[in-house]
């Protein structure tokens, strides 16, 4: 039987089984030692070993046996997992993790690693101090001569508000670096785009610095890079026997559990079914194509009499009504808990709260709401570097609360709701606050456009602005300003938006408002000549029609459009997308503009007709053709044409012209 067609099963199951034992860990380490918290660990452990003795993953199966060893001794009351034995299986989790990985993608196995991780399991099952086991004492790896480093980072690393340089300066301080920097992949100059990040680096540091030293510069950005981390030249040492049980006592519980990942499938009460998100993505396209078939068809029979097609108008209706409920249910199979999301603070809290010398409570309400998996895919991004920014510069140090009568531990919260046909997403810290005098005084010294008695939430607003930053140096985790321009971006980018809420001394709240999906949109139809555009709702703001007198031009023939105390200026669609003038144009006759508002910049949309508004599935257009300025993707309408959707932010920055005050 060739059993890689069950691999799929086992590392999705494997993936689930880290993640609980993850969290369980974190439950314990804050108090939860209750029985069923130890068994949930140990059956994730088991369950992992199982399935690895039965693939032949030698390394995951060895690990997890001497980690489940420990746990049985934990879950049969022989022994007390204190804080140190709590970090030595967390950090053998991560290592399970990468050793996950390789068995599912290829690549190296850290032997430096596995090695460290094994020797401080057994460590803690032969009850030594954590003092017996430093590095120097005992060095079963060996010393390589050097660690040859390879980082390439994803184009979209910038995106996320991180810096590559910043890395490389970090990875300066640990010790005499060589550097040679890759640029094969920089564009001409033409294409260059200042967003993307496109030069690569070889790097080398000298054997005596710690590979978890090289590991934590690399910490933010794991997941946006290539990495590989070689020892080059290792002395390496006789390894040290297992304290463990003998290989026969092992083979037992291993072939017992050789089933376990199959036996979880069949018993699992809520009677899932796992599914390939392509599978449920091409499902959801052919429910878009249903959905614009029935619109199609009802908009041909509106002109028929009722009386004489009753029967086929009734039909259409039910199957317009039918058609809705499949939509819903279909979409609603992408939709996953925010718990997705969640899930990985816990993790990244304890980790950088003890970093900083700081003491943290993480507090999450709203687990269980639903949101497109896309969706969450793309916020998980901004929520990090929220959470971050939060710990990092929203939180005092635990003398500094206590003197200002607080509780020495600090508190970040997150909240998810639903509010209609959106979700709202909320990061709360009970820190310092924001302070108003110093943003206002960096604002004047940047220049930045503002009210003359502005309201702190405009205030507020200003960390927005790109480059902007309070902090006194820059931090190697986050800077409140810093990246927050990024942020905002990719918020509004998912068509939401984002809004700062703070108080001197008692804390800074980040709302965030998402739309549920990102398939199907609101938007209203205009027509510009023979031609139908789509303007999403949610960047709407007003529509009206303006007198000649209201009219303006400028220089470089720009219009600007008088809009009760203020002037926007005026964009022709016809003549933006090269559309032929059209009848209401060669007759002189006065427009309709739509006023939008993207990115903080409000521009005015010339159309001849509004259509009305209705929700479309969204359609990629560089998927069937090409990426085209100031459309943001298309869709089919109910006769079958298809219809442009605006992309009001990169008409704002195409046309070139000033923002509105």
């Amino acid at each position: 039987m060739d059993m890689s067609q069950f691999h799929a099963a086992f590392f999705e199951e494997s993936r689930e089984g880290l993640a609980a034992m993850e969290s369980g860990l974190l439950g314990m380490e804050s108090g939860n030692c209750d029985g069923e918290t130890i068994n949930i660990i140990f059956r994730g452990a088991h369950s992992i070993k199982g399935g690895a003795a039965t693939f032949g993953f030698k390394h995951v199966a060895e690990l997890t046996h001497i980690l489940e060893t420990l746990l049985d001794e934990a879950r049969a009351g022989k022994r007390v997992l204190d804080g140190d034995a709590i970090s030595v299986l967390l950090a053998s989790v991560d290592v399970l993790r990468d050793l996950l990985e390789v068995a599912e993608n290829g690549g190296n196995v850290d032997e430096l690693a596995l090695s460290h991780a094994r020797a401080e399991l057994e460590r803690v099952l032969s009850g030594q101090a954590q003092a017996v086991a430093k590095p120097a004492a005992r060095a079963p790896e060996g010393v390589p001569e050097h660690w040859d480093i390879y980082f390439a980072p994803a184009p979209s690393l910038f995106l996320s508000g991180n810096d590559p340089l910043r890395i490389l300066r970090e990875l300066a301080d640990l010790g005499e670096m060589q550097v040679t920097c890759i640029d094969t992949a920089l564009p001409a100059f033409g294409t260059f785009d200042s967003l993307q990040a496109f030069l690569a680096w070889q790097l080398r540091l000298p054997g005596t610095v710690k590979q978890a030293a090289i590991k934590e510069a690399f910490a933010w950005v794991e997941d946006e890079c290539e990495l590989r981390i070689e020892a080059v030249g290792v002395r390496a040492a006789a390894p040290e026997p297992l304290a463990a049980p003998a290989p026969a006592a092992v083979e037992a519980p291993a072939a017992a559990a050789a089933g376990a990942p199959q036996q979880q499938r069949t018993t699992d009460n809520d009677g899932s079914l796992r599914i390939a998100t392509s599978k449920i993505d091409a499902l959801i396209n052919l429910v878009g194509e249903l959905v614009i078939t029935q619109a199609m068809l009802r908009q041909r029979t509106e002109g028929l009499d009722p009386v004489q097609f009753e029967s086929l108008l009734t039909g259409i209706e039910q199957l317009s009504r039918n058609s809705r409920d499949l939509q819903e249910a279909v979409m609603s199979v992408r939709m996953l808990p925010v718990e997705f999301a969640f899930s990985r603070f816990p993790r990244m809290v304890r980790d950088l709260s003890a970093r900083l010398g700081k003491k943290v409570r993480l507090r999450t309400f709203g687990e269980a709401t639903e949101l497109d998996k896309g969706m969450i895919e793309k916020i998980v991004d901004p929520l990090v570097h929220l959470v971050r920014n939060a710990i990092d510069h929203g939180l005092e140090m635990p003398d500094e609360r206590k003197a200002s009568g607080k509780d020495d531990t600090g508190t970040i919260t997150l909240t998810a709701q639903h509010q209609g046909g959106h979700i709202l997403i909320e990061i709360t810290d009970d820190g310092r606050g924001m302070n108003r005098e110093r943003i206002l005084s960096k604002a004047r010294e940047k220049g930045l456009p503002m009210p003359e008695n502005p309201t702190d939430g405009q205030v507020w607003d200003l960390v927005f602005a790109p480059g902007f930053s309070t902090a006194d140096a820059v931090s190697d985790l986050s800077g409140r300003g810093v990246g927050m321009d990024v942020v905002k971006k990719n918020i509004l980018s998912l068509g939401g938006a984002v809004e700062i809420r703070s108080a001197a001394n008692k804390g800074s709240t980040i709302s965030i408002r998402l739309p549920l999906t990102l398939a199907i949109l609101d938007g209203m139809t205009v027509a510009v000549g023979d031609e139908v555009f789509v303007v999403p709702l949610n960047t709407v703001i007003e529509s009206l029609q303006p007198t000649s007198a209201d009219i303006r031009t400028v220089a470089n023939e720009a219009r600007l459009v008088r809009v009760r105390d203020d002037y926007l200026p005026l964009l022709d669609l016809a003549g933006q997308f090269g559309l032929p003038r059209t009848q209401r144009q060669t007759d002189g006759g006065a427009p309709i503009a739509v006023v939008v508002e993207s990115d903080g910049r409000r521009i005015a949309l010339e159309v001849d007709d509004l259509l009305g508004q209705q929700q479309f599935v969204i359609k990629n257009l560089e998927t069937h053709y090409r990426r085209v300025a100031g459309v943001s993707g298309a869709t089919i309408l109910g006769d079958g044409r298809v219809a442009l959707i605006v992309d009001a932010g990169g008409l704002s920055q195409a046309s070139r012209l000033p923002a509105a005050a």
